[in-house]
């Protein structure tokens, strides 16, 4: 599990702090920032397409309403998905996962897409992002991560992609967190911070896991996490928290 290889910073949904999340601007933005990856959300729409959305809903990060899953690509690429972070990024769109992958290949770029599927569609949404990803990302390109909150999200991950690494996500760790990443396969595991302390985080390594924690907006804490063993920070600041981690003194 050592060989598998992650950058210590890693965008939350491009660069979320200066752009609209989950958008090819936040992607740019972050590469902008020196981040080279970027973290995102794939969802299915209606007619089992495959976006960058993080709610279930649309009302929160773009002018639309309704079920994300009610609602297909061509409704959805329609709506406004920037006016609502600030007005230079008005007429900003939900991009397709394919179109975000060309994007990441352009800019030389790597990701951890997190299946955020909607309920039931856990096992779907992994193979459906999973098949474009084997159609779109090119084989010369670093391999990316999956991650995902649903064990079942997971299980078809596996199943349709054996040869990538999967990330066991988890606002905190469960006591049982070993057997469960064990029995996923998982390569990675993905906890939130605030449960984090040197132990946890030693135990983490010393199972072989690579450890990404998120969402990590604070140098301090982040040079303090590093220091302690965290292979990977994911931030909404990729900018801020490079200058503060990455630069020399």
């Amino acid at each position: 599990m050592s060989d598998l290889a992650v950058p210590r910073l890693i965008g939350h949904r491009g660069a979320k702090a200066a752009a609209p999340e989950n958008t090819l601007a936040s992607i740019r933005q972050a590469k902008a920032e020196g981040a080279d990856w970027v973290e995102f959300d794939v969802k299915l729409t209606a007619d089992d397409q495959p976006i960058l959305m993080h709610d279930e809903t649309l009302e929160r990060t773009t002018d639309g309403r309704g079920r994300v899953a009610e609602t297909t690509l061509a409704e959805i690429q329609r709506l406004d998905a920037g006016a609502w972070f600030a007005k230079p990024f008005a007429g900003e769109r939900v991009p397709t996962l394919a179109a975000a992958l060309d994007l990441m290949a352009e800019l030389d770029m790597g990701f951890n897409l997190e299946v955020k599927p909607c309920p039931g569609r856990e096992a779907e949404t992994a193979r459906v992002a999973l098949a474009v990803l084997a159609a779109r990302w090119p084989a010369r390109r670093p391999q990316p991560i999956i991650s995902s909150f649903k064990a079942e999200s997971l299980r078809a991950s596996r199943r349709a992609a054996p040869q990538l690494a999967l990330g066991y996500l988890a606002e905190t760790l469960p006591p049982d967190w070993p057997s469960q990443v064990a029995a996923l396969g998982c390569r990675t595991v993905h906890p939130g911070y605030r449960q984090l302390d040197r132990d946890l985080i030693h135990a983490v390594k010393t199972a072989g896991y690579k450890l990404l924690v998120w969402t990590v907006n604070d140098v301090d804490l982040g040079r303090s996490l590093l220091a302690d063993g965290v292979d990977s920070i994911i931030t909404d600041r990729p900018g801020a928290l490079a200058a503060g981690l990455l630069q020399p003194a």
